[in-house]
């Protein structure tokens, strides 16, 4: 959706207001206008978009992932625990484009974390997870590799195969499949040894169900 510039004359008391509101809802006076406007002249803005694709989202979460917020109209976060001497947390963020279509949005992984151990087995995780995505996504995957980071943290780009625009459900059901995927890989790698060909077995469980996002 095209922006443009364009001055308008507001009172004071309108703008501080607008401006309160602006600064809980995590995002800028003249997005929230805009949003205002959009929902009174019955017109779908891509940030309404997103707010719907989030709560799709949070409703089709299972398992330990908790839901903690929803940032910008661009972002939602969500955090589910690992079992791990002390209880780590892993923090799930999923962003969108504006576009969606092509490169849709992107996840980001992280845990806030000095602990040599807990990152060797986060790294271990990953090596394991990369190469199974590695080897069931390489004919298909080819804007390169969509992981990039290490440690304690990283970040997977998510893109629609064809480059068509797809459905809020559609997005939903991709992105939040997909992280439950993970997720639920992730604490059976924590939980018990030896999961290696498990966790491969749930990934390509996940791919026969069809795939609309990678």
């Amino acid at each position: 959706m095209k922006k443009s510039v364009y001055s308008i004359v507001l009172a004071d008391d309108v703008v501080e207001a607008i401006d309160n509101m602006a600064y809980t809802l995590g995002t800028s006076r003249s997005n929230l206008i805009n949003q205002i406007l959009a929902e009174r002249v019955s017109l779908m803005t891509p940030e309404m978009r997103m707010r719907d694709i989030f709560e799709r989202i949070e409703r089709l979460m299972s398992g330990g992932l908790v839901t903690v917020a929803q940032s910008g109209g661009s972002m939602m976060t969500m955090k589910s625990p690992l079992k791990f001497k002390y209880r780590p947390t892993v923090n799930y963020s999923i962003e969108l484009t504006r576009s969606f279509q092509g490169t849709v949005g992107r996840l980001r992984i992280s845990l806030r974390t000095q602990s040599e151990s807990l990152i060797s087995r986060i790294t271990g995780f990953f090596k394991l997870w990369l190469g199974i995505e590695e080897k069931y996504l390489r004919s298909i995957l080819t804007s390169g590799n969509p992981w990039t980071g290490g440690g304690a943290s990283f970040t997977r780009e998510f893109y629609s195969p064809n480059g068509s625009a797809l459905s809020d459900e559609q997005l939903a059901e991709a992105i939040g499949g997909y992280v439950s995927l993970l997720d639920s890989c992730l604490r059976l790698y924590f939980e018990q040894e030896n999961t290696a060909s498990a966790i491969e077995e749930k990934y390509r469980a996940y791919l026969s169900g069809g795939v609309v996002i990678l």
